[in-house]
Formats: C-alpha cells, structure tokens, sequence
C-alpha cells in the first residue's frame, strides 16, 4: 500500500508537469543557456520544496476548492509571473552564456520558482480533493508524507526529462541559444495571453 501511494504522488505530478507552465519553461531556458550540472541543482531543490508543498496543499485542497475567488487571484499571478519571466527571458535572449556559474545560484532559483509557484494550488485543488473524496490515498499524516515525496519524485523525474529534452534538441538541431530563448519568451507571453483572455471571456460571460 505505501509503495503504490507513493507510486500515485509520482504518477499525478509526473503528469502535472508536462503540460508547459512557468517551471518547465524556466527550467528549459536554464539547461540551454548554463547546462545540466545547473539544472539538476536547480531540479533538486525545486523537488525538495514539492515535498513540502504538497504535504501543505493536500491537507488544504477541501477548503481551497470552496474559496470562491482563488481561481482569479491566481489567473492574475500567473499574467503578472509569465509576463515577468517572458520579459526577462526576450531581454537576455541575445546574452551570451557565462563559462561557470555558481550551484547556489541555480540552487536558490529553485526554491524561488517552488515558492512561487501559483498553478500548483490549483492543480493539488482539484487532484488532491478528487483523490481524497475517491479515498485513494489513506487517511492519517504518514501515508500523505509518502504520497508527497512520490509527488517530489515526479517533478523530480519530469523536469529532468525537459532538461534532458532541451539540450538534446538544441545540439541535434544546431539551434542557437537566442532562437530558442526567444521562442520561450513568446510562450511566456502566450502563457500570460491566454490568462488575460480567460479572465475577460468570464467577466462578459457572467455580465
């Protein structure tokens, strides 16, 4: 039972994070432009902070999901942190690579990003209290520790597939680091586009 809940937190958050968002993306820049030694600290302490995280957001998913405002308060984060990084991302698309950077650089970027990290309340809102109402995972504080650190093994493994995915295109394909940064930057752009968008067709569809 505590192998297959965990295998559960792996399985839900492997997925959580496929779809492209403010970590992935940020996460894809930093392998193209300082290389996976930077990457993988930044992984790791992002996955660290996932454990946390959602041992935190499972126990509050059924009071979250009855808030009737989070959803838009968090649209509006997202606009405000893809708009930012997108606009970092396109200032510095034409940077050249440093030769060394620092592992508390990377490592402090990751705990950062884990912090801020709004999608997440939404995503544990909706799975964490559909798996709690189907009594998928047990009731009591150990079976949630392990179902947290299986979802930490799932960030885990799926950041290190798009860092792995990224540099292994851009040296397949030759693509230079300012194409594929600026093609990152208008995806954060998109991102805070496709925010926008939402938040008014809601506005006119309630009017």
């Amino acid at each position: 039972m505590i192998f297959l809940t965990f295998f559960l937190g792996l399985i839900v958050n492997f997925i959580g994070y496929i779809p492209p968002g403010n970590i992935n993306l940020t996460l894809t820049t930093l392998a193209i432009n300082r290389g996976m030694r930077q990457a993988l600290r930044f992984i790791m302490a992002f996955s660290c902070v996932e454990f946390v995280f959602t041992f935190f957001f499972m126990q509050a998913a059924k009071w979250l999901s009855e808030q009737p405002h989070v959803e838009t308060i968090i649209d509006w984060i997202m606009v405000v942190l893809f708009g930012t990084l997108g606009t970092i991302t396109w200032l510095n698309r034409k940077k050249a690579p440093k030769s060394t950077y620092s592992d508390k650089e990377s490592i402090r970027y990751g705990i950062i990003l884990a912090i801020v990290n709004p999608m997440q309340i939404i995503f544990w809102m909706i799975a964490g209290t559909y798996l709690l109402a189907h009594e998928w995972i047990q009731p009591g504080l150990f079976p949630l520790v392990i179902f947290s650190l299986g979802s930490a093994a799932g960030s885990f493994l799926c950041l290190y597939a798009y860092a792995k995915s990224a540099t292994y295109i851009q040296g397949k394909f030759a693509l230079s680091t300012q194409m594929i940064n600026t093609g990152i930057a208008v995806l954060f752009f998109g991102l805070a586009a496709y925010h926008v968008v939402k938040q008014l067709w809601l506005i006119l569809a309630h009017r």
